[in-house]
C-alpha cells in the first residue's frame, strides 16, 4: 500500500516537473510541496517529534518510488535523515527540535586525540558568523542545491553539542551506517526509472520489420538489468531490517558491512543499468528529450557521496560479518 501510494503521488506529482528541476537546475519546490502534504518529507522521525515514525524499510521504499520519477527530489527524504539522524542518535531531548533550520556540523574539539577529539554540534543558519558560496555547477541531482558553508568565528553555546564531547566521529560513522542504506534506495530507484522506461521503448520501437525487444542481443541486456537491480533491492531491504532492529536498541548485527555493501553494490549497479538504457534508446538516449540520460547523470552521484565506494570496500573488508 505504501509503495502503491508513493508511487501514484510520485508520478502525479513529481514526475511532470523533474526535467524542468533538471533543466533550470532549481530546487524541486513541486515535489517538497507534495511530500509535505503527504507526510512524506521526513518519514524516519519517531511520532514523538512530530513525525511519521517509519521504520527503515518504509523509509527505504519512500525514498527508491520518489527517486523512480526524479533522483533531485529523492534527496528531500534522504538528506533529511543524513542530517537529523546525528541528533536522533545522539542529542538531548533539548535538542531534538522539528525546524529545518540547522546543520550537523562536526569540529575538532581536541586536535591531539585525532578522531576521539572531534566533537559534533547543531549550527543555526542563523547563528552570526555563517554564510554560504555560490551554489555549484554539478554533473547531475542539479535540482539540489549544494554550495560550500563558511563559518567564520561562529560561536554556539554548550548545550547545542549532540552527545559528548569528543564522540562526533563516533556518531558520524553510526549515522552512516544507517543513511548509506538510503542512498542505495536512491540508486534503486533511479536504476527502476530507467529500466521502465527502456522496456516500453524497445517494444515499440522497430528495426527490420519487429520490435527491437525481440532481438537476443536486447532480451540479454534487459535481463541482466532487472537481474542485477532485483538483487541489489533485496541486499538494500535487507540491510534496512537490520537497520531497524539495531536502531530498536538489538545488536550491531554487521550493519557496518550491510550498510556498505548495500550502497556500493546498488549504486555500481544503477550506474550500469542507467548506462544501459542510454544504449537501448541508441541516438535518442544521447538527447535531453528523453529522461534515460539524466537518470545516467544522476546515478553517478550515488557511487561518490556518502563515501565512494572504494571506501566502501575498505569498510567492508575491516568489518566482515
Amino acid at each position: 500500500m505504501l509503495r502503491e501510494s508513493v508511487r501514484a503521488l510520485a508520478e502525479a506529482k513529481i514526475a511532470p516537473f523533474a526535467a524542468a528541476v533538471d533543466e533550470e537546475g532549481r530546487f524541486p519546490q513541486e515535489a517538497l510541496d507534495a511530500l509535505v502534504a503527504n507526510d512524506l518529507h521526513a518519514v524516519h522521525v519517531p511520532e514523538a517529534y512530530g513525525g511519521a515514525g517509519a521504520d527503515a524499510l518504509a523509509t527505504v521504499i519512500v525514498i527508491e518510488e520518489v527517486a523512480r520519477v526524479c533522483g533531485s527530489s529523492s534527496l528531500i527524504p534522504a538528506v533529511n535523515k543524513l542530517g537529523s539522524l546525528p541528533v536522533i542518535l545522539s542529542g538531548s531531548e533539548e535538542l531534538k527540535a522539528g525546524v529545518s533550520q540547522y546543520y550537523t556540523v562536526m569540529a575538532v574539539t581536541d586536535p591531539d586525540k585525532r578522531s576521539r577529539g572531534i566533537s559534533a554540534f547543531v549550527v543555526d543558519k542563523d547563528d552570526e558568523g555563517v554564510s554560504f558560496g555560490a551554489p555549484e555547477k554539478k554533473l547531475g541531482i542539479k535540482g539540489s542545491p549544494t554550495r560550500e558553508v563558511y563559518l567564520d568565528n561562529v560561536r554556539v553555546p554548550a548545550d547545542r553539542m549532540i552527545g559528548a564531547e569528543g564522540t562526533g566521529f563516533a556518531t558520524a560513522m553510526k549515522t552512516l551506517d544507517h543513511t548509506r542504506i538510503t542512498i542505495a534506495a536512491q540508486a534503486i530507484g533511479i536504476a527502476q526509472g530507467a529500466l521502465d522506461y527502456a522496456k516500453g521503448y524497445v517494444t515499440e520501437r522497430k528495426q527490420f520489420g519487429k520490435p527491437i525487444a525481440d532481438f537476443q542481443g536486447v532480451q540479454f541486456m534487459l535481463a541482466d538489468m532487472a537481474m542485477k537491480l532485483e538483487a541489489a533491492r533485496q541486499l538494500t531491504y535487507a540491510a534496512a531490517a537490520k537497520s531497524e532492529r539495531v536502531a530498536a536498541g538489538g545488536e550491531k548485527e554487521a550493519l557496518t558491512f550491510f550498510g556498505a555493501a548495500a550502497k556500493c553494490f546498488a549504486s555500481d549497479v544503477a550506474m550500469e543499468v542507467t548506462t544501459d538504457a542510454v544504449q537501448l534508446l541508441g541516438g535518442y538516449g544521447y538527447t535531453r528529450d528523453y529522461p534515460v540520460e539524466r537518470m545516467m547523470r544522476d546515478a553517478k552521484i550515488t557511487q561518490i557521496y556518502e563515501g565512494t565506494n572504494q571506501v566502501q570496500r575498505i569498510v567492508m573488508a575491516r568489518n566482515l560479518p
